[in-house]
């Protein structure tokens, strides 16, 4: 058996394009791919903060540095530069991957610079 889990997430992502006529897909800063282990062509999805959309799409790279985080295509319409997203991959894990699985995790602050980084997400407070 094996159980989906969070393999990546990008935190608070700020989008800094949108365009609608475009193949598809996230454009993602490729450092930002690489810190968080988002493999280009991987299926990603993504949760607009602004206004609770949720869409599935794939990620690919964008330059290096550039921290452009830009959503293609029809799902421009579902989220536009300057609104806030969190992009999350998931992974099939087997049991046995299951002991030792941690989830990458990538907080970004304005600009899309990374403030820091994880393995576990805190525990809810009542």
């Amino acid at each position: 058996m094996f159980t989906v889990m969070l393999k990546a997430k990008l935190h608070m992502a700020r989008v800094t394009h949108a365009v609608l006529n475009y193949e598809g897909s996230c454009a993602i800063d490729g450092e930002l791919l690489d810190m968080s282990g988002i493999r280009e062509n991987e299926q990603i999805q993504i949760y607009n903060v602004e206004n609770g959309q949720r869409f599935t799409t794939y990620a690919i790279r964008a330059e290096e540095g550039s921290r452009v985080i830009s959503i293609n295509g029809a799902a421009a319409h579902l989220a536009g530069p300057g609104d806030r997203v969190i992009i999350c991959s998931y992974a099939h894990y087997s049991e046995a991957e299951l002991e030792s699985h941690q989830p990458s995790l990538v907080y970004l602050q304005e600009g899309n610079v990374v403030s820091h980084t994880s393995n576990a997400i805190p525990v809810q407070l009542a």
